[in-house]
């Protein structure tokens, strides 16, 4: 039997900041692996029925993900995280922002931190998107991006009992 697991999403308009906390029944190492590998995270970085389709992907400090997330009328809307820190397993951190397909950012952007813990085969990602403006953090709801991320995260659910021992 599957614990109730924790899923929150606080939005504070007050410091700019998304706080989304994610619990999931797999260890550590595989949903750290979902997050930072191209061929897992193109499997269900977008709610459906958009699909994600990696460019380019470099998981080290000072590399990036190019990507887009694909209408099923073949509509892109690509975006750029670059990372800034990565502590292996437990945390990383990156800039996200738009782009155009040519790889130019439009900015302002967000500032992601996402950390992991894991206990008795229960993960928690813990996820702090802090926004450059509060126009930007207030467009990003406005756009769906708390129903379209926790579409996506159930993506995420999904593949790991898939995939999991």
């Amino acid at each position: 039997m599957i614990p109730n697991l924790l899923f929150d999403f606080t939005v504070d308009k007050a410091t700019k900041t998304v706080f989304v906390i994610r619990e999931f029944a797999a260890g550590q190492s595989l949903v750290w692996d979902a997050f930072t590998k191209q061929e897992l995270l193109d499997q269900w970085w977008a709610p459906k029925p958009f699909v994600s389709k990696t460019k380019v992907m470099d998981f080290k400090v000072g590399g990036r993900r190019f990507y887009a997330m694909v209408s099923p009328e073949g509509h892109e809307m690509w975006a750029i995280q670059k990372y800034t820190s990565i502590t292996p397993k437990t945390n990383f951190k990156y800039l996200n922002a738009f782009a155009d397909k040519d790889e130019n950012p439009q900015l302002p952007g967000s500032d992601w931190d996402l950390t992991f813990t894991g206990q008795n085969g229960i993960t928690k990602v813990s996820i702090t998107i802090y926004n450059d403006s509060l126009e930007r953090m207030e467009k990003m709801i406005e756009m769906g991006f708390k129903e379209g991320f926790t579409a996506t995260l159930n993506e995420l659910e999904q593949l790991l009992n898939r995939i999991k021992e």
